[in-house]
């Protein structure tokens, strides 16, 4: 299977409401996300004129615009933070989710971002964010 992938960076903080450790502070972090995509065929030919799966330019057109620039410089915290803090819903850089915004959750809520505007001819298989240069989630389609 052929694939390719793109990445990403934004800068967002978060705090993990109920949380026992520090995490539970409003925090920022400098994230990665890689974006990979195929074609979905296990075929070895060349591919035909002009020879991409898919333009990379196209895929930074659609990630830019559906995730980070929805992400970049926002703060993400969840209902739970909001009841315990309401002063800052009226922060106009917020994002509130229903879950906590682990990375993991962050990355479903990529997922859903990106469900929304995905071409149906490229397969979105693979996204992985990372929060530092050695922990990351990883979201990968099902077979």
């Amino acid at each position: 299977m052929l694939k390719l992938t793109k990445i990403f960076h934004f800068e967002m903080a978060h705090a993990i409401h109920g949380y026992g450790g520090i995490c539970k502070n409003l925090h920022g972090h400098s994230y990665e996300l890689h974006v990979t995509v195929s074609s979905g065929t296990g075929s070895t030919s060349y591919l035909p004129e002009p020879g991409f799966l898919v333009d990379f330019k196209d895929i930074k057109k659609l990630v830019n615009e559906a995730v980070i620039k929805e992400l970049d410089h926002h703060t993400m915290v969840s209902v739970g933070f909001i009841s315990a803090f309401p002063e800052f819903s009226k922060l106009e850089n917020m994002i509130i989710m229903e879950a906590e915004p682990s990375a993991e959750n962050i990355l479903l809520y990529i997922r859903q971002l990106l469900s929304s505007v995905w071409p149906g001819d490229i397969k979105l298989i693979s996204m992985k964010l990372a929060e530092t240069k050695d922990s990351y989630a990883e979201w990968v389609e099902p077979v």
